[in-house]
């Protein structure tokens, strides 16, 4: 099925989780998907079978996103690259501070800066940002990276804003807890993430983010869809209540 005919996308922190889900979803979809990632293994076999090209090299990275960007004229923007460390923030270091503005933020503000003429030109195309309920929602121990997301939430809506009289549509995706390694890496601990976060809790899967991105994007051109929360049945209030899956009936 065809998503109001766009033919390109991009898509950032295409080798796992959500952005392999997103890269596949739009592909399935008769997009030729330029996947960004630093894992070329990943990202290889996510091509295979696929219109996926793949693009191995850091969002961080400015002028090789650059020079990508100016070979390509994507008409969904899909940014999903992030990262994420656990910790109360007068643990976390100076390093932890810079390294997730630069990737939570800072790549992403600057990849729109270099999409966003093309979009503004050709006065079509979706932007797609994956934010988080810890954006929105007050999480212990998760200051810092929910810092950041509330900064694409703030810019996610500022965006709509500033692009209502053209044709280029804005989405902002809030998930909740969904089975990806983020959790294994903001831990430290993938086993630790598993135990504690997983074992015993329904919780969404990479696909179903996939499937809101879709239904975004596939939306009449008369629709922009804003804002999507999306969380386990079991979730509540961000992560602030967050039931067993004992508790199904």
């Amino acid at each position: 099925m065809a998503l109001n005919d766009y033919r390109v996308a991009l898509v950032t922190g295409a080798s796992s989780g959500i952005g392999a889900a997103a890269t596949t979803a739009l592909a399935e979809h008769g997009l030729t998907v330029h996947a960004l990632a630093r894992r070329a293994d990943r990202l290889a076999a996510l091509a295979e079978g696929h219109s996926v090209v793949p693009h191995t090299l850091d969002a961080t990275d400015d002028s090789a996103v650059a020079a990508l960007l100016a070979g390509i004229e994507p008409d969904v923007v899909v940014l999903n690259a992030g990262t994420s460390k656990a910790g109360a923030l007068h643990e976390l270091s100076a390093a932890d501070v810079d390294g997730q503005l630069a990737l939570n933020v800072g790549a992403v503000l600057k990849t729109l800066q270099r999409v966003l003429p093309g979009l503004i030109a050709r006065n079509r195309g979706h932007i797609v940002l994956i934010g988080s309920v810890a954006g929105v929602y007050p999480l212990a121990h998760s200051t810092l990276y929910a810092a950041t997301k509330a900064a694409i939430h703030t810019a996610a809506l500022s965006l709509r804003a500033e692009l209502a009289k053209t044709r280029i549509r804005v989405t902002e995706i809030l998930p909740g807890r969904v089975r990806t390694e983020i959790h294994g890496r903001s831990l430290g601990d993938p086993e630790e993430a598993r135990r504690r976060l997983f074992d015993g809790f329904e919780t969404l899967e990479p696909e179903d983010i996939a499937e809101a991105i879709v239904y975004a994007v596939g939306a009449p051109q008369r629709v922009n869809v804003g804002v999507i929360e999306i969380s386990p049945t079991h979730q509540a209030y961000g992560g602030n209540i967050f039931a067993p899956s004992a508790s199904q009936p």
